[in-house]
């Protein structure tokens, strides 16, 4: 524990805590910046009356080798939607303690590595829980089904700047400008992403933003949500189980199995529309983003090896080409191939 905080440029979170009652007057307190925030500066806070409190402020410039900005007001609408997700289920989200929007920055509640572990670093592991999977699947789905037709939703989401610097323009507009054979394909389902307005994305599914609770899955990072086509939460989560086989092979049958798992009981779980034109939807737009995640702005960093990006790339661009009719369609081709390698 100490009193004023020495990290550089955290004087700022200190004065916000303070504003908002979470450090008093000479309380002592602790405070030290985690690693691994991208589009954020994040902050681990200990306080002697309170358990510990995490702090995000959302950055203008993100952490990536391209050029990539961002609007700072990200971060009410990842509040927002953290709160919004608490009153459908309370234990799918962190609880929010306080907010300074001027700082563009909140406190929520902490969860211990120990007991509540990363997703994502279970699947890198080898640790891959089907049944848990189908959870997150299952999560989803009740989220969008929530939010579906609401035009009270519809506007207050209508993040359309947000949602094309952070997810439209990084990932399939950056990639569309290296492939030209793909770029009016891509294109294309960019304008219809845009122009949907089906129910409320989270924007960031992935495993890294997941962590394995005992109650279910607790999601993290929502500061890309907006209105549109739920296809879109689904395919980007679902683009980690493709990729990750190519990175560790050895699991590629537990892979495809968490894959399936998660689709169908999402799949199962949709109600606002048929749910083969939402599975139909993912997978024109899956092989979009597994393009986008070796040539973007924002390649999965676990795969360095080039050949590794070619069979990545290859496999992507062939699906734009000839897309699949559904998502087993399109994991029953790509696994296969994917074991074999």
């Amino acid at each position: 524990m100490s009193g004023p905080a020495h990290l550089p440029d955290s004087q700022d979170v200190v004065a916000s805590l303070h504003g908002m009652g979470l450090i008093g007057d000479g309380e002592q307190f602790g405070i030290a910046q985690l690693s691994g925030g991208v589009s954020c500066d994040v902050y681990l806070v200990a306080v002697k009356r309170r358990p510990p409190i995490v702090v995000k402020r959302a950055l203008a410039k993100l952490r990536v080798a391209a050029e990539w900005r961002a609007p700072l007001e990200r971060a009410a609408t990842e509040v927002a939607w953290l709160k919004l997700v608490a009153a459908i289920e309370p234990h799918w989200v962190p609880k929010i303690l306080g907010e300074d929007r001027a700082a563009h920055l909140f406190a929520m509640e902490y969860f211990p590595p120990e007991t509540f572990p990363v997703w994502k670093a279970e699947l890198a592991a080898g640790r891959i829980d089907v049944g848990f999977a189908a959870r997150v699947g299952a999560a989803l789905a009740r989220i969008h089904a929530a939010t579906a037709g609401r035009a009270d939703l519809a506007a207050a989401f209508a993040n359309d700047a947000q949602f094309l610097a952070l997810r439209l323009e990084p990932y399939l507009l950056f990639t569309a400008q290296r492939h030209a054979n793909l770029a009016q394909a891509i294109r294309d389902e960019v304008g219809r992403i845009a122009a949907s307005r089906i129910a409320l994305m989270q924007g960031d599914i992935s495993p890294k933003n997941i962590l394995c609770g005992k109650e279910g899955p607790v999601f993290l990072d929502a500061e890309t949500a907006c209105y549109g086509d739920p296809a879109f939460d689904l395919a980007f989560c679902l683009n980690h189980f493709l990729l990750k086989s190519v990175w560790r092979p050895q699991w590629t049958a537990d892979y495809a199995r968490a894959f399936a798992a998660m689709k169908d009981a999402y799949l199962t779980g949709v109600t606002w529309e048929r749910a083969a034109e939402i599975d139909r939807r993912t997978a024109r737009l899956l092989p979009m983003l597994l393009l986008a995640r070796v040539d973007g702005k924002s390649p999965v960093e676990y795969l360095t090896d080039a050949g590794d990006k070619a069979f990545v790339r290859a496999a992507a661009m062939q699906t734009i080409v000839e897309p699949a009719l559904n998502l087993a369609q399109l994991a029953e081709t790509y696994f296969a191939v994917a074991g074999q390698r």
